[in-house]
């Protein structure tokens, strides 16, 4: 039997309707409704992660750690809203020149004759489609959707089908939560459905933005679509990722062991299905080197194969690792001496000299999975040229002492140019949900490197700036009032202030 079409042109058009009454919703009832939404997901957390263990093959304890992140990312994000510095609300207030002896040069004062108070105000409907990797964090209630709600977007859930019945639970709770805050009907909608029922919802001309985390195809698929829209509309997508990592020398050779049991983890944990998980290693070629090349191998060795998320992602991950390998000069280092089942992962560690990499662009490709490549360069001019020859990445890596720093200076400037989030002694795995993490970068990591997804400051994605001028007070937002009466924090004739004027 056929599915039932979704009727996307009125779906779109009852989240439009529902974004007149909701953008006008205080900041206050905002954040009332996402803390609600962790509430309501509190309530069925053992069914949750019973189904999503059964959707995704990930282990009980990942989901449930999830979930207490998606849960503080709604209460988190909810107070953020609140709090209301994101909103960048600037007033300038007419201003006289000043009496007395004239300023030299004049041009260091001006005379201001209008009344202008600016800030950012929500798009409209946001299409969030579910990212297949992180049932919770990054899906039906996950960090778009709170992004969006709290800027006052209406927001529709396209679920990813490899969670469905997941998705429809959270949905479920989504919808109480909105029931009982008394917001209204339709500020949240889930729909399900395939590649016809997405692109429709990305073309349809009320809706305002598109959230996405996936592929690079898919990332870049959307973003193209949107911009052939008679009104093209933002894609906020994060997209493909290596995340390199450079082990420099006297680091390597004073850490090689631990060194090795830290990046094997880092490497292989849930089958190494994070998109920031490190595909490249990149080092000089040197005894010690090899020394941690052996000793990573062995660990890699040792990690047993584990059933990834669904058969599509598992096919993906073979395939491009087999391209992978089957480049010139790349050599298997360490793997699996069992069969593998067919949706199973192969842990990997792959190795390539300096200049070998350098002439296969296909290496800098992103094989999502418990995969990562050893790049072993010649001398410290080739380190440089291999990040040079890097692409925009969410994360890139330093593994280094005080005189590694020094000895490579030139290194850091190229590797910050490249990156959304730039990581010292450490693995880039684990994004923390907090106000200053930085969770995107240079393209093709996402299509717009100002802005994250991790953190309260994704909430600046789904608004807009809007000036105010010569209003009369009473008419403007509470925002913007003289007397601010939510007392939030706003420049006023260029001083950060929560007084009124």
């Amino acid at each position: 039997m056929a599915a039932t079409p979704i009727p996307v042109n009125a779906i779109v058009k009852r989240s439009y309707a529902a974004f007149e009454q909701y953008r006008n919703t205080t900041l206050a009832g905002r954040a009332a409704f996402l803390e609600r939404i962790a509430v309501e997901l509190e309530a069925i957390a053992v069914v949750l992660v019973e189904t999503a263990a059964a959707e995704t093959h990930l282990a009980d304890a990942r989901l449930r750690g999830e979930l207490q992140r998606t849960q503080w990312q709604l209460y988190s994000y909810g107070q953020a809203c609140a709090e209301g510095s994101w909103l960048d609300i600037r007033i300038d207030r007419p201003l006289e020149q000043p009496q007395g002896a004239p300023v030299e040069p004049s041009w260091k004062v001006s005379e201001r004759k209008q009344d202008l108070r600016k800030m950012l105000v929500p798009l409209g409907p946001v299409v969030v489609f579910g990212a297949s990797n992180f049932p919770f964090a990054y899906s039906t209630a996950g960090g778009d959707t709170a992004c969006a709600l709290a800027a006052g977007c209406p927001v529709i859930v396209k679920a990813h089908p490899a969670h469905a019945a997941t998705s429809r639970l959270v949905a479920a709770a989504v919808e109480r939560a909105a029931v009982a805050c008394g917001l209204p009907a339709n500020v949240f909608l889930h729909v399900e459905g395939g590649l016809e029922e997405g692109q429709a919802l990305v073309l349809h001309p009320l809706t305002r933005a598109v959230g996405f985390t996936g592929s690079l195809e898919g990332g870049r698929a959307l973003f193209d679509l949107a911009q052939q829209r008679p009104e093209p509309i933002p894609v906020f997508a994060e997209m493909g990722s290596v995340n390199p990592v450079f082990l420099l020398p006297e680091y390597t050779k004073q850490n090689a062991s631990a060194l090795a049991k830290q990046y094997v983890q880092s490497i292989t944990a849930s089958a190494g299905q994070f998109c920031t998980n490190p595909g490249l290693l990149i080092g000089v070629e040197s005894p010690e080197l090899q020394h941690f090349q052996k000793l990573l191998a062995h660990e890699m060795a040792a990690i047993p194969p584990a059933e990834m998320l669904h058969p599509g992602i598992a096919t993906a991950f073979q395939h491009k690792r087999a391209d992978a390998l089957d480049v010139d000069g790349v050599e298997v280092a360490g793997t699996l001496s069992c069969p593998v089942g067919r949706n199973e992962s192969i842990p990997t560690l792959a190795t390539v000299s300096g200049e070998d990499f350098l002439c296969n662009p296909l290496l800098q490709e992103e094989v999502f999975g418990p995969y990562s490549l050893l790049v072993r360069c010649s001398d410290h001019a080739q380190v440089l040229e291999v990040a040079r020859s890097l692409k925009g990445q969410l994360t890139t890596t330093l593994m280094a002492t005080p005189g590694d720093l020094r000895s490579f200076a030139a290194l850091q400037p190229l590797l910050r140019e490249r990156c959304g989030r730039f990581v010292c002694n450490s693995v880039p795995t684990g994004v923390e949900v907090a106000p200053a993490m930085m969770h995107g970068g240079p393209y093709p990591a996402t299509t717009d490197s100002r802005f994250t997804a991790v953190g309260a400051d994704g909430i600046r994605r789904f608004a807009r700036p809007l000036c105010y001028q010569n209003w009369d007070d009473d008419l403007m937002p509470p925002e913007l009032q003289k007397d601010n009466p939510l007392g939030l924090l706003r420049m006023v004739n260029g001083e950060w202030t929560r007084a009124g004027f």
